[in-house]
């Protein structure tokens, strides 16, 4: 199996981001968004994926962490498609349900190519600390339109903190799950040969 990694970069008039992706680490992060809640959840991502993640973004945040978050998920989309390759050998579909204390949150996915997302839900506060609680959402949909991801998620519960850090760890343990390698399959998991 070659190196499932990424290095992405994308620059505009609102934000700077560098982000580099190892599918098969260990979970190691080092992350920089200016926005402490949405690094926190991002090393989350990493930390219960099992991706090894860099994140540095300079963004517009005197405005707000729209761009900041919505331009970090574009990048990491892009270094998720980038690092699965042709896709060969993966296992492709994964769901996870994950509580946190009375916050459940599910995801869904697909590593089709065929980018697609449905949300269900609504966040009980929202902010939380700089984060925008409904950019929780926001960032799941721009990871899947870039990574080439059919993904649905869900969430219920009380506290918006809760619930979206529930969503990025379901997240991660959904993606950790399709992305990996079955030992039984040599080829791209489709009857079209091809993802």
């Amino acid at each position: 199996m070659s190196d499932r990694t990424a290095a992405v970069t994308r620059e505009t008039a609102e934000t700077e981001i560098e982000v580099t992706l190892d599918v098969d680490g260990d979970g190691d992060a080092t992350v920089d968004t200016g926005i402490g809640f949405f690094d926190h959840m991002l090393e989350a991502l990493a930390k219960h994926g099992l991706f090894d993640l860099t994140v540095d973004c300079d963004g517009d945040l005197e405005i707000d962490d729209h761009h900041t978050v919505e331009d970090v998920a574009i990048t990491l989309g892009q270094a998720v498609e980038e690092a699965l390759g042709d896709k060969r050998g993966i296992r492709r579909y994964a769901d996870r349900k994950v509580p946190l204390d009375e916050a459940v949150a599910e995801v869904v996915v697909d590593v089709s190519g065929r980018p697609f997302f449905e949300f269900d839900g609504t966040f009980a506060q929202a902010q939380v600390g700089e984060f925008t609680s409904h950019m929780g959402q926001h960032f799941l949909r721009s990871l899947a339109t870039n990574a080439g991801l059919t993904l649905h998620a869900s969430v219920t519960g009380e506290n918006a903190h809760h619930q979206v850090e529930a969503l990025f760890k379901a997240l991660a343990r959904a993606l950790d799950d399709a992305t990996r390698i079955d030992d039984r399959r040599s080829d791209t998991p489709s009857t079209k040969g091809e993802l």
